[in-house]
């Protein structure tokens, strides 16, 4: 499910341009993976459940969010968007019977109290799953979120490697999600918003694809937003096509 807004014009924060796809990959019938892009706020759901159940459970996500966001006209902070995924989490038990789930990553734009009369910009991140939100800042690619799941729980004790990651037998087992377990809460962080950046959310189709390394070098390359988007997919399918890949990024451009 999509669901998007093109006008630029509408955003109250910083002058930004963004691009937005995603595929179904090589290996699935269903694409499994939805999004939003609506004026400050930009996120990536994954389904899981089986056949149509992931859908569901992503769709309800970000409808979820992104009705969030509306009510609240884009004044919130972490205890609002953390309101909204419990709202999603409850309407995904409720019609999938706890069935189902999703991961879900992404970033809002919010003001920052500055004590001064100049606005100062933030992105505040929020994840829960092994989707992922990354910033290219002076061509350097930082990951803001850290994966619930199995596999990053073995790297960060020293079992394995991150490159070890993509080939490992449990790289698709997930410790948080929506709709399902009894662990939903989203890690949260902030960064600050500077013209330059490129802030970057995908599901693991394409982080299970291409390494952070291959990532940041398409980033690097100079197109624009929707053309990296659809380089993006495109080298994701190259590499394997394994999973529904999708992938929202944000340019944040010097206002007029």
């Amino acid at each position: 499910m999509t669901l998007s807004d093109d006008s630029t014009e509408a955003l109250q924060g910083p002058y930004v341009d963004y691009g937005y796809g995603s595929h179904v990959g090589l290996r699935r019938e269903l694409n499994e993976d939805s999004y939003v892009v609506t004026d400050g706020l930009f996120a990536v759901a994954d389904g899981m459940g089986g056949h149509e159940a992931g859908e569901v459970a992503s769709s309800l996500a970000v409808q979820a969010l992104a009705e969030g966001w509306e009510r609240a006209r884009g004044e919130v902070s972490e205890s609002e968007i953390q309101e909204f995924l419990d709202e999603a989490d409850r309407r995904i038990r409720q019609a999938t019977d706890s069935k189902a789930g999703t991961t879900l990553s992404g970033a809002a734009v919010v003001e920052a109290p500055t004590g001064g009369s100049s606005s100062q910009w933030q992105w505040l991140v929020f994840n829960i799953g092994d989707s992922r939100t990354y910033l290219l800042n002076d061509g350097a690619l930082i990951r803001l979120t850290r994966d619930h799941s199995q596999v990053q729980d073995l790297v960060d004790s020293g079992m394995i490697t991150a490159e070890e990651m993509h080939s490992h037998p449990q790289r698709n087992v997930i410790t948080r999600a929506l709709g399902a377990g009894d662990v939903w809460g989203a890690d949260f962080s902030t960064a600050t918003v500077t013209p330059g950046q490129r802030l970057l959310i995908c599901s693991d189709g394409l982080t299970g694809e291409l390494t952070d390394q291959q990532i940041a070098a398409i980033l690097n390359a100079d197109h624009s937003a929707q053309e990296t988007v659809d380089w993006l997919i495109h080298r994701s399918l190259r590499s394997g096509g394994r999973d529904n890949v999708t992938v929202v990024l944000v340019d944040v451009k010097e206002g007029n």
